[in-house]
């Protein structure tokens, strides 16, 4: 006789908030049930080593699955520890109790190790009604003769009856309701998909059941793929590492390196991450490119993309982390505040920084080339993270004023190669490698024979703004008008001289170009050019300014600093104009129109420039 029970805990609530609101999408169901399978049939292998009477020699144990698209039912079935009357009222009847947590309760120890459980009864089994308008729950106990259904529309009440089952296990058969998006589990494509994306690595085979066109049963096994992240990598080749890289990757090619771990302690984790050869599409966007990490709980995937795991700046590495201590149905808002979560993060963050350390120091020419896929995006780290900079600032490479055509130099190399008069390190900002080279600020330290770094990526403004020092070193921007080099008395005296000099040149020269510099003044700096602009310090640099302009900032006026060359023969011949009290005419906008064009910036209005250009080149 049939019995009909309530649910518990004010079911109904709690039923539309877990069919309407816990999963972001349907499918997620079939993932939960297909752990619960799994997890009766860890149960019945534990139970079994004290009664081997529960599992007969030579038994598969298995999940089948059969779609029917005719009838529109689905049914998943195992040959696990199955349950009893009992066990069904308690675990099905109750929202949210887990017959699975209560089972890991009951042992402690080496046998809490030992037991491999993946799913929770409760919230998970209830996850079905979002498909179903009906569910049906047929199961017997390991061990006792009788077997029990359960059934339920979810609308508050369920029913139990006793029904024999030839075997233990469970067979849990779903109604589907009359909605595109939940017949489509009738079709085999559809079961296939969605058992392979979450549940592929699962321990147990899990088997379709399907009908040709004749009617007759084909059976396919869904999961052949082992977790190679959770076999021990001794046992692993390097082929097997290469193959999985294509899966969890879809880019095609080699990986550059892997980093393969197993943590043990508070918590227990697994980690397979890869560090691509190319630079996976779309990378240099941070907006448009996803995190390459799948997060998998106990074999089961969870969730592609899982930005919780991997910082922006690591966003080219591939891989999977498979964790023993977070719940099936984590979701994102979970991940974001959850401790276990972080520790993930740390852990992956500096494996990967690990192994790219490895290859940077074993295979140079290797980390070269991957340097000059992403990086521009290893460079994002510098902002908003104090924890890995000083990592990052020895993976971080450059060319130089030294490096040939393929070199790049590293801080560390830099460092030692600095002759004992230097200082500080050098460096220059600009938009290209070619206007870098060419730019005359840096005369003063090719006269001296300091290497200077070429800083030519977009992201090296932000970076600059939180790499200050490598090894007591710090890092000085040539662009600045504060420059200071040991002088001899001679050079002082040569110094303090020529300001005298052209200290009416200079005056005449600001009268001029009063709206667009702040200064005029004489440097030592320079060598073969006649002038440059320099910034004082705070000031915005030019590189910067057009960044913000080319993303349609406002662009604040700053004036900037014109230091001229008393050596050059054409500021010998001004100097002479202005001690004549003779018009400079087109010489300071020519001269302030060089400059601009020496660091990289944009005339801002090249007519004119070419029209005082035309009167010089015209000029006796």
């Amino acid at each position: 006789m049939s019995e009909k029970m309530e649910f518990q805990t004010e079911v109904r609530d709690l039923l539309h908030l877990m069919v309407h609101s816990l999963y972001s999408n349907k499918e997620i169901f079939l993932r939960e049930l297909v752990s619960n399978a799994a997890d009766a049939l860890d149960k019945l292998r534990f139970l079994s080593i004290a009664n081997s009477s529960l599992l007969p020699a030579g038994t598969e144990l298995r999940i089948d699955i059969s779609a029917n698209d005719s009838t529109k039912i689905l049914t998943i079935e195992d040959n696990g520890i199955g349950m009893n009357k009992e066990d069904l009222i308690q675990n099905l009847g109750t929202i949210a109790r887990s017959g699975t947590k209560n089972f890991m309760q009951s042992i402690t120890g080496d046998a809490k190790r030992d037991v491999n459980l993946i799913g929770q009864f409760g919230v998970g089994f209830y996850s079905a009604f979002m498909v179903a308008s009906k569910l049906e729950v047929h199961s017997r106990k390991a061990g006792e003769e009788q077997g029990f259904q359960w059934v339920s529309e979810g609308t508050g009440d369920f029913s139990i009856d006793e029904l024999p089952k030839e075997k233990n296990g469970t067979k849990i058969t779903i109604y589907l309701k009359d909605e595109d998006d939940c017949r489509d589990f009738s079709q085999d494509w559809r079961v296939k998909n969605v058992v392979r994306k979450y549940s592929e690595f699962v321990t147990h085979p899990i088997y379709i059941h399907s009908l040709d066109k004749d009617n007759n049963e084909n059976v396919e096994r869904l999961n052949e793929k082992p977790a190679i992240w959770r076999q021990s990598a001794k046992d692993l080749e390097e082929k097997q590492y290469k193959e999985f890289y294509e899966l969890v990757s879809h880019e095609g090619g080699e990986p550059l390196a892997w980093s393969h771990n197993h943590v043990e302690g508070t918590q227990e984790y697994w980690s397979l991450l890869y560090i691509p050869a190319r630079a996976p599409f779309g990378v240099r966007y941070a907006s448009e490119h996803s995190h390459g990490l799948k997060l998998y709980v106990k074999r089961v995937f969870i969730m592609d993309d899982c930005k919780e795991l991997l910082p922006n700046w690591l966003r080219f590495a591939r891989g999977v982390i498979d964790t023993e201590d977070l719940p099936l149905n984590v979701s994102r808002e979970i991940l974001q505040s959850n401790k276990i979560v972080a520790n993930l993060k740390k852990h992956a963050i500096k494996k990967i920084l690990d192994t790219l350390q490895s290859v940077a120091t074993d295979r140079k020419e290797d980390y070269a080339k991957f340097w000059i896929e992403m990086g521009a995006v290893l460079k994002e780290g510098f902002y908003m993270n104090w924890e890995f900079l000083d990592e990052l600032k020895n993976l971080l490479r450059f060319k130089s004023t030294k490096t040939s055509e393929k070199e790049f130099v590293g801080l560390e190399e830099y460092v030692a190669r600095m002759p004992e008069s230097q200082k500080e390190i050098y460096y220059i900002i600009g938009e290209s490698l070619s206007a870098v080279q060419g730019s005359p600020h840096l005369e003063a330290c090719k006269a001296k024979g300091y290497e200077v770094l070429f800083l030519t990526d977009a992201v090296d403004e932000f970076m600059m703004q939180s790499l200050k020092e490598f090894k007591d070193k710090k890092f000085h921007d040539l662009a600045l008008g504060d420059l200071e080099f040991e002088k001899s008395k001679e050079e002082e005296n040569a110094e303090s001289e020529n300001k005298k000099t052209y200290e009416k040149l200079c005056e005449a020269l600001q009268k001029v170009l009063s709206e667009n510099v702040s200064e005029v003044r004489v440097t030592s700096r320079l060598k073969d050019s006649p002038c440059m602009l320099v910034r004082a310090a705070g000031g915005m640099g030019a590189h910067m300014e057009k960044l913000m302009s080319l993303q349609g900032m406002e662009v604040p006026k700053t004036k900037r600093i014109l230091e001229i060359n008393p050596e050059h023969e054409i500021c010998k011949n001004l100097l002479k104009k202005a001690e004549a009290n003779e018009d400079l005419g087109s010489y300071p906008a020519v001269l302030y129109g060089q400059s601009l064009l020496a660091e990289g910036s944009v005339l801002p209005d090249p007519a004119a420039f070419v029209s005082a250009m035309n009167k010089i080149l015209l000029s006796k």
